[in-house]
């Protein structure tokens, strides 16, 4: 998968875990200072991740991700 569609996918992901337009969103979209939405919400987008793109990734490590494009390097690391 090419970097623009997986930038792509995950900004989908993350619009439907914290109930955002995907319009709206960015790599540069901050998850806590935009997003400001709950531990669950990124457990439920770990969850997603995992499914639909059939990437391992810890909680941890997506949380420790600033920017949806951080989360982005991230999942790209364990392709």
């Amino acid at each position: 998968m090419e970097r623009k569609e997986l930038e792509a996918r995950v900004i989908e992901l993350v619009a439907i875990a914290y109930s955002r337009d995907a319009m709206e969103l960015s790599v540069e979209t901050n998850f806590k200072e935009d997003l400001s939405g709950a531990s669950i919400q990124m457990v439920s987008l770990v969850a997603d991740i995992e499914n639909e793109l059939d990437v391992m990734i810890a909680l941890q490590d997506a949380s420790a991700c600033d920017t949806i494009g951080a989360l982005v390097d991230k999942i790209e690391e364990e392709m």
